[in-house]
């Protein structure tokens, strides 16, 4: 099942998922992602908007944000959500933008969830201006690997092969299920690198200090990786 197909279906248990305050962990991480963004420049897209929170965060810092997701019915709903800035239907792969449209691009846990990831890299890398800055969290190689049992962490896979991921998850009534794919480390470094980019920080942030029990391993093994990339002036 392709990614548009799959977030079609989990379109409106996704927004209600993200929408109730400290439901998951992008409450506890946030703070440490905004950290990298740049202040706010000429204009500021976010590949793989889904619902809008990220943009909804972007455009209250200040920046001007053009969201695109490909799933019709997630756009529906950010531009409910935020009728001030612009949503559209797009595929990250082939972003509807002419080139050097943008100074900034974020894409929050959005990049295992492509089809294409060093395809989404590349156009991202396309479509930002010479000196534009691509900002990005994913879920931690490492994390993508194994599991916690109990207090040990395994890995039973290999690290360094590319691997479908699905998996539900309930919380306090909400359900929802992941789809996507693991990528080892070096896989994200390739497709930077292939897009002409420049890596300028990398995070492995600890949970924030009001994150519940649920995240105290995760001060131990990260849960996401962030970085910060420029397009180099030519």
């Amino acid at each position: 099942m392709r990614a548009e197909e799959h977030w079609r279906e989990e379109a409106h248990r996704w927004a209600a998922w993200t929408r109730a305050p400290g439901h998951d962990a992008y409450w506890h991480y946030r703070d440490r992602f905004f950290e990298l963004v740049p202040t706010p420049g000429r204009a500021t897209l976010e590949i793989g908007c889904g619902e809008g929170r990220v943009s909804r965060d972007l455009a209250a810092r200040g920046h001007t944000v053009t969201g695109v997701d490909i799933t019709p019915a997630l756009v529906e709903l950010a531009v409910e959500a935020d009728p001030g800035s612009a949503y559209l239907v797009g595929d990250a792969e082939v972003l509807p933008f002419p080139d050097a449209s943008f100074d900034l691009a974020v894409a929050y846990n959005s990049l295992m969830d492509v089809d294409d990831m060093p395809a989404a890299v590349s156009e991202a890398a396309r479509v930002l201006e010479p000196g534009g800055r691509l900002c990005a969290c994913i879920t931690h190689p490492l994390m993508d690997a194994g599991s916690f049992e109990g207090e040990r962490f395994v890995i039973e896979e290999s690290y360094l092969a590319k691997r479908s991921f699905e998996g539900t998850f309930e919380r306090d009534g909400l359900e929802l299920t992941f789809r996507g794919w693991c990528y080892p480390l070096e896989a994200y470094s390739h497709a930077l690198e292939d897009a002409g980019f420049l890596i300028e920080a990398i995070r492995e942030p600890e949970p924030g200090a009001d994150a519940p029990a649920a995240l105290d391993h995760h001060a131990r093994i990260p849960i996401f990786l962030m970085f910060r990339a420029l397009k180099p002036a030519v």
